[in-house]
């Protein structure tokens, strides 16, 4: 089977051909068709995916999965939430965003810094699925005082693993997706896809 990821970040990409791969299934970037982005307008994570993977399912005309996830900070509020990826502004990257998270959370320690990253996963048949499969996953843990590992991606420096004590780059990546957010939601998900999918015709 063939589905189009609607996204255009390369470690998340990697992460769920890593977890499909022993399905038999082919991921496929929607660069590989040109897709145009969708605007993440909406305020919540399940509501973007949607937005995302209708819109590359009518560029492809193939099943599309689409992900939306991000960093929930209890001191924060919640935040940066459905901003993590422009938690700095539009352009920003991943060290951006991190040096504006440590800022934040000057002055708090301990408890204190407790954060998750949440994951919501959307799978649709055509643009117009009515039924589309929905999965979350959430990952517990904690924001490091400093950046630590060279694996991963976004926050995985910062996410500390206090029962492990290494942080989520520190991780192999047979360990991050065994243990991640993204991994809990598409092994849920996968429990949900019925044989029907390995045709998309519906």
């Amino acid at each position: 089977m063939r589905l189009v990821v609607a996204s255009g970040n390369r470690g998340k990409i990697r992460e769920i051909q890593a977890l499909l791969d022993p399905h038999g299934v082919r991921v496929l970037p929607q660069s590989a068709f040109a897709v145009p982005s969708a605007e993440e307008t909406a305020p919540t994570f399940v509501e973007n995916a949607l937005l995302k993977a209708r819109n590359a399912a009518r560029h492809t005309g193939l099943p599309a999965l689409a992900d939306d996830s991000g960093l929930e900070v209890d001191a924060l509020a919640g935040a940066p939430g459905v901003y993590s990826a422009r938690y700095a502004g539009p352009e920003a990257d991943d060290r951006r965003n991190n040096a504006k998270l440590l800022e934040a959370l000057e002055g708090f320690s301990g408890e204190e810094r407790r954060a998750r990253f949440r994951c919501v996963l959307v799978l649709v048949r055509h643009p117009y699925d009515p039924s589309p499969l929905i999965a979350e996953g959430t990952w517990e843990g904690v924001i490091a005082t400093e950046p630590r590992g060279e694996g991963g991606f976004g926050y995985d420096p910062l996410f500390l693993l206090p029962e492990r004590g290494v942080t989520a780059a520190e991780l192999t990546p047979e360990e991050k997706n065994r243990l991640s957010h993204r991994g809990q939601a598409l092994r849920r998900l996968l429990a949900l896809w019925p044989r029907a999918w390995s045709s998309p015709a519906d």
